[in-house]
C-alpha cells in the first residue's frame, strides 16, 4: 500500500531532520568550549550565564514573531531565511573579540561598563545565532503538517526532533577534536559553513505539496485526507486569513501549549548549555574525555525522540482518539524524568550514574517535545501554526531564562561555599518535577480533545 502511495514525505521528513540536526550542532558548539573559553577570558558562571541567557531572552522574543513571518513567507522560504540568519550567527562567533571591543567602547560613551569584552562579544554572537535558530521548530512543525497526515505526524516530528539529539551527540564528537586542532575561532566557522549546503539542497527539493511534483497524485491525496478543511480543498500559503496574537490567546489551548513549553524548555536547555561545565566542576571532566559521556546521553535522548512519537500510537490503536493517546502517553512521558532526583547522591559512586540517569531525563524530554509540539497541529488550523509555534516559543524562552539565570547565580553561590554540587542537586529537583506539574496544568486547561474550528 505504501509503495503505491508513495513516500516522498518521508524525504522532507529527512530534510528537516538534517536541518535539526545543523541547528543543534551549532547551538552546542559554545557550551562544549565553555570549559576552556572560561579559562582563557576568566568567566564567572554568571558570565557564561548571561552569555546563554542572551541567546534564550533572543529566541524567545524572535519566536513570538518568526511564527508569523514563516507562515506569511511560506515553509520553503521561512526555513530558508531561518537557516540564512543562524549559519551567519554561527560564523560570527569567531569575531566575538573585535566584536565586543566595539560594543564595549559604544557602550563606554555612555557610562555602561557591566561586562567584559569577551562577554559583550559572545553575547552579541548568540543574539545574531538565536535570531535564526528561533525560525526551526515553526518551519519544521509547518512543513509536518503540510506533508503528513494527522495520525503520522507525531512519528514524523519525533523523527525530525531526534535531530536535536544526533546534534547533540556529534558536537562532543567533533568539537573538542576540533578546538584542540583548530583553535576556537575556525571551529566556529565549519559549523556555520553546514548551514549554507543544506540550504541548496533545500530550496531544489522542498516545494508546497499543491506544486510538489515529485509528489504523487495518491500520496498528495493520502496526505490530506483527514484534514478538515478537506471540502475547500488543499489549504495554500498565502498571507490571507492570518490570526492576530490576541486573538490565539483567547484559546485555553493556546495556553496549554505554552505552559507546556514554559515548564519544559529550561530543562532541555539546561542540559543542553550546562552539562560539560557540570562534568567538570564535579568530576574534572574536560575536552575529548567529554565525548563519550556526552554521545551515549544524546543517543538516549534520540532514543527517546522517536520512541516518544510512536507512543502514542499505541492508545490510538487501542481506541483512544488522537488526541487522547498523545495526552496518555505524555503522562507516561512525564514520569521517567523524576529517575533524575536521585542522580546526585549516587554520583559519588562514578559519574555514569548521573550521566545515565540524567540521559532518561533527556530521552523523556525529546519524547515529550515531540508530543507536545504535534498537539498544535492537533488542535489548530494550518494557517495558525507557526504563530502558535512562536507563542509557545516565547514562553519556553522566558522559562529558559529563569531556569539559567538560576542556575548561574546557585552555581557560584554554592561554588564559594566550596560546594557546587549543592547547586546542581537543587536544579536536577526542578528538573525532574517540571514535566508532571506541566502535564496537569495542561489537563486542566485542555481536558478533552477540542480542535479549533473558527478560526
Amino acid at each position: 500500500m505504501q509503495s503505491k502511495i508513495g513516500n516522498y514525505r518521508w524525504t522532507i521528513c529527512a530534510l528537516v531532520f538534517f536541518a535539526t540536526t545543523i541547528n543543534y550542532l551549532d547551538r552546542q558548539v559554545l557550551s562544549l568550549l565553555q570549559p576552556r573559553l572560561e579559562e582563557i577570558f576568566d568567566w564567572t558562571n554568571t558570565d557564561y550565564a548571561n552569555i546563554t541567557a542572551i541567546f534564550q531572552i533572543t529566541y524567545a522574543v524572535t519566536m513570538l514573531f518568526v511564527g508569523r513571518l514563516v507562515d506569511r513567507l511560506g515553509t520553503r522560504w521561512g526555513y530558508g531565511v531561518a537557516i540564512i540568519v543562524w549559519s551567519i550567527g554561527a560564523l560570527v562567533h569567531a569575531f566575538a573579540i573585535p566584536i565586543g571591543e566595539g560594543l564595549s567602547a559604544l557602550l563606554g560613551l555612555i557610562g555602561v561598563t557591566t561586562f567584559s569584552v569577551s562577554v559583550l562579544g559572545f553575547m552579541f554572537s548568540r543574539a545574531v545565532l538565536a535570531l535564526g535558530e528561533s525560525g526551526n521548530f515553526p518551519a519544521a512543525i509547518k512543513a509536518t503538517a503540510e506533508y503528513f497526515p494527522k495520525h503520522e505526524r507525531s512519528f514524523a516530528t519525533g523523527i525530525f526532533n531526534s535531530g536535536t539529539s544526533i546534534g547533540a551527540i556529534l558536537a562532543p564528537l567533533s568539537v573538542p577534536w576540533m578546538y584542540l586542532h583548530w583553535g576556537w575561532q575556525t571551529t566556529f566557522i565549519a559549523m556555520g559553513a553546514l548551514g549554507f549546503l543544506w540550504l541548496a539542497v533545500w530550496l531544489v527539493m522542498y516545494k508546497h505539496p499543491e506544486k510538489q511534483t515529485r509528489l504523487s497524485d495518491a500520496e498528495r491525496a493520502y496526505i490530506n485526507k483527514d484534514e478538515d478543511d478537506e471540502k475547500a480543498g488543499v489549504q495554500k500559503d498565502s498571507n490571507e486569513g492570518s490570526t492576530s496574537w490576541i486573538t490565539l490567546l483567547e484559546y485555553r489551548q493556546t495556553w496549554a501549549f505554552a505552559f507546556g513549553k514554559f515548564m519544559t524548555d529550561g530543562v532541555w536547555w539546561f542540559f543542553l548549555f550546562w552539562l560539560p561545565a557540570y562534568l567538570k566542576a564535579q568530576y574534572g571532566i574536560i575536552d575529548e574525555a567529554v565525548m563519550l559521556p556526552l554521545a551515549v546521553l544524546y543517543t538516549m535522548s534520540m532514543v527517546g525522540s522517536i520512541a516518544g512519537g510512536w507512543l502514542p500510537a499505541i492508545f490510538i490503536k487501542m481506541g483512544y482518539g488522537v488526541f487522547d493517546g498523545r495526552m496518555r502517553a505524555m503522562f507516561m512521558i512525564a514520569l521517567f524524568p523524576l529517575i533524575i532526583l536521585i542522580a546526585q547522591p549516587l554520583g559519588s559512586i562514578t559519574f555514569w550514574i548521573p550521566v545515565l540517569l540524567i540521559g532518561v531525563g533527556t530521552a523523556a524530554h525529546q519524547a515529550w517535545s515531540a508530543n507536545l509540539f504535534t498537539t498544535v497541529s492537533d488542535m489548530f488550523p494550518k494557517k495558525t501554526i507557526g504563530a502558535v509555534i512562536g507563542i509557545g516559543g516565547l514562553a519556553g524562552g522566558v522559562g529558559a531564562v529563569s531556569i539559567t539565570k538560576l542556575g548561574g547565580g546557585l552555581f557560584d553561590y554554592y561554588k564559594a561555599l566550596g560546594h557546587i554540587e549543592t547547586g546542581y542537586t537543587i536544579m536536577f529537583a526542578i528538573c525532574a518535577v517540571a514535566y508532571l506539574v506541566a502535564w496537569g496544568v495542561m489537563k486542566m486547561l485542555v481536558p478533552k480533545y477540542s480542535p479549533i474550528s473558527d478560526l
